[in-house]
This record gives structure tokens, sequence and C-alpha cells, in this order.
């Protein structure tokens, strides 16, 4: 069965034969390329590109390019030299700092060494100053002791010589007559006499 033999289905348009047209190609048929003023698309690129470069190099774009690339390395290298600078700046503020950190240390543990040394005299001093006080009123007391050792030893040979005179003379009353009395009292003239 052919196409114009098979059957069509409902909403299909019927074809006719004389309504089809074929076109043929030939495949191995070369096709001749469209030109402008006798150029290709591609010769014709290439010289609008070469026109375009020409008022590039006619506008001395390239110099304004480059003095706009040296103007912006100028610019690069302000900036370099100035953080450059800066840097530096930046090294002698942290060496100062640190000369000041070590100074400062060095202050506070001078101070520190004063401190203690003042405390150590300081403590010398009071215990030197303690051991006087002491020595001093320890000599006191012994002197205060000896007095009143030998206030006492006084008052106690005056108690005894009272008490041995009174007893003494309790004795010689009880024991003397007038008779005893002249002979002792002869006997001590003697004594004195023959001294």
């Amino acid at each position: 069965m052919s196409e114009a033999e098979q059957p069509q289905g409902p909403g299909q348009p019927a074809e006719h034969p004389e309504a089809v047209a074929s076109v043929q190609h030939d495949a191995g048929g070369a096709h001749a390329e469209p030109t402008a003023f006798g150029l290709t698309a591609p010769a014709f690129i290439a010289l609008a590109i070469l026109a375009v470069f020409a008022i590039l190099i006619w506008k001395k774009v390239p110099g304004a390019v480059a003095r706009a690339l040296d103007s912006k390395i100028a610019l690069i290298r302000d900036q370099l030299a100035e953080a450059e600078t800066l840097r530096k700046e930046a090294e002698a503020l942290k060496a100062e700092y640190e000369a000041k950190s070590a100074s400062s240390d060095k202050d506070r543990e001078a101070l520190l060494e004063r401190a203690r040394h003042e405390a150590d005299e300081i403590v010398a001093k009071a215990k030197v100053d303690a051991e006087a006080l002491i020595e001093r009123r320890t000599r006191m007391a012994e002197d205060k002791i000896a007095a009143e050792e030998r206030q006492a030893i006084e008052e106690l040979r005056a108690a005894a010589a009272t008490a041995a005179t009174r007893a003494a003379a309790r004795l010689i009353a009880e024991r003397h007559d007038a008779k005893t009395d002249e002979k002792l009292v002869d006997q001590a003239i003697k004594e004195i006499a023959s001294r």
C-alpha cells in the first residue's frame, strides 16, 4: 500500500498527490558563498578588525593605556612606600614600647628590692631595739629585786638586832644582879685599859 492509499484518520487532512513537491539537493556539490565588494565574510571581519586597530593606534589609545598603567603602577609604588614607612614606624613604636616595658620592669624590680631591703633593715632595727629594751628592763628588774633584797636583809638584820637586844636585855635582867654588873663593868674597864 502506498502513502496515497493509506486510510486517513479523523482530523488528518487529505493529501493530494499534486500538492506534494519535492526539493532535491545535490549531495556532492559546493555552495557559493555570498560576497560583498568582492570580500567573503571572514575577510570582511578581518578587515574590520584591522580598521579598529588602525583607529585605536591613530587615536593613541595604546599610549593612553600605557600612561594609565604607568600611573596605576606609580600609585601602587607610592602605596607600597607608604606601607613600608608605616611598617617602619610601627616597628619603631613597638621597639620603644618594649624598651619602656623593660625599663618599667627593671624599675619595678628595683623598687621591690629596695622595699625588701628597707623592710629587712626595719625588722633588724626593731629586733635590736627590742633586745635592748628587754635587756634594759631585765637589768632594771634585777636592780629593783636586788635593792628590795638588800632592804629586806637590812630590815631583817634590824629586826634581828632589835630582837637580840631585847632578848639580851631580858636575859641580863633576869640573870644579873648589881654585884654581877659591877664585875662586868670592872672587867670591861680592865680590857679597855690593857689595850
